[in-house]
């Protein structure tokens, strides 16, 4: 299945990401590059809410560009197996092996990216068309970090994930992803 038809297939949980799903259509009819850094307005990334086997925590990494802790996730870079990204990201950035708990998208959001300078170049501000993915990793594995991308990568407990040191955008997302697995543990 390719990018749009699992965009379209997606059931929203809520208002937002049905707003976000319609706009993330519209991106991909109107742009050939969305999984490309090229396109300056708006492009893929793939993130991954990775749970411990008791489903009481979370893994998030110290965004630099964000100043905040955040689920792990990066960019497509052109991939439209979002999957793969976002596993990949997350052995990048935390050093975990992760079990897929679901091969479909968990939960879709668009987020905001600030004007930043990355490898002596400035990036204008953009969106991110974020993916996520629920994956499963042992909460007793060291962890490890990428020092030019973050400042540390944790295992916190779903009480913390929207205390003031998270990004002020990702609080809410935060919010979500635990009540949706909440949702599909009780089901």
């Amino acid at each position: 299945m390719n990018l749009k038809d699992e965009i379209t297939n997606y059931i929203p949980f809520n208002e937002q990401e049905e707003k976000d799903k319609n706009q993330f259509l519209k991106f991909i009819d109107t742009f050939d590059d969305v999984l490309t850094r090229d396109n300056i307005f708006c492009h893929f990334s793939a993130s991954a809410f990775v749970v411990n086997n008791e489903r009481t925590k979370m893994v998030v990494v110290y965004h630099i560009i964000n100043d905040g802790w955040m689920y792990p996730g990066g960019h497509a870079d052109g991939e439209d197996d979002l999957l793969s990204v976002a596993v990949r990201e997350v052995k990048e950035e935390t050093g975990l092996d992760v079990k897929v708990l679901d091969q479909n998208i968990f939960s879709i959001q668009s987020t905001p990216v600030k004007g930043h300078i990355k490898h002596g170049k400035y990036v204008s501000a953009h969106l991110h068309l974020d993916v996520v993915y629920l994956l499963e990793a042992d909460d007793n594995v060291p962890l490890v970090y990428k020092e030019d991308e973050s400042k540390g990568v944790k295992w916190i407990s779903f009480d913390e994930t929207t205390d003031e040191t998270m990004c002020d955008f990702i609080r809410p997302i935060h919010k979500k992803l635990i009540e949706k697995l909440n949702i599909g543990e009780n089901n």
